[in-house]
């Protein structure tokens, strides 16, 4: 087996495995652990020093982010969505009270008729993930959204913003990622104990 297909096959297997753990949770368990990691995050000075925050609308199983996006609303921070287009391109869509959603062609709910902002325009982006690992690398579901969107942080001596940071429940975290080239290392990861 190729090199190149040994690790998407690894890749692949972790990324099965983490989501089966996130899935065995409870849905009072992943409640209780979304308000602790929302907790965590909403009182980090990355959050607090934002104004523009990119957060997404959970699928199944996720870290749900409501009480994110409840607290920054509060605090008059703006919120915006990931929206994907069939070029495989991701940009952000705003989100307020009552914006009309819309699922797109992979079933993910997205806001539309809103104003939108480039991934550079943003200051912290709660990001997504299926798997991590103690060096903040993540396994996404696999279509490279983020990774194409965020690839202009890859080469930067200095993280200036966003910040992205993950959001994932404990059970998640695997003992080591191989990145690919192209794979963005998140800025933080942070779960309902660290």
């Amino acid at each position: 087996m190729n090199p190149k297909r040994k690790r998407l096959t690894a890749m692949s297997e972790l990324r099965r495995q983490a989501i089966n753990s996130r899935r065995k949770m409870t849905a009072p368990e992943r409640q209780l652990a979304s308000v602790a990691i929302a907790d965590r995050l909403i009182h980090c000075h990355e959050f607090t020093a934002a104004k523009s925050i990119a957060c997404y609308l959970p699928m199944d199983d996720e870290v749900d982010p409501s009480r994110i996006v409840a607290r920054a609303w509060r605090a008059k921070k703006r919120i915006f969505c990931p929206v994907t287009d069939l070029c495989g391109g991701m940009n952000f869509c705003r989100l307020r009270p009552g914006t009309l959603l819309e699922r797109n062609q992979f079933g993910i709910w997205e806001p539309v008729g809103e104003e939108h902002i480039a991934p550079p325009q943003l200051d912290l982006v709660v990001t997504p993930l299926v798997a991590f690992d103690d060096q903040r690398n993540r396994i996404g579901m696999g279509g490279g959204y983020f990774d194409r969107a965020f690839a202009f942080l890859k080469h930067r001596r200095r993280w200036l913003r966003p910040k992205l940071i993950g959001v994932a429940f404990d059970c998640q975290k695997v003992e080591k990622i191989t990145p690919n080239p192209w794979d963005i290392r998140l800025y933080r990861i942070i779960t309902e104990s660290a």
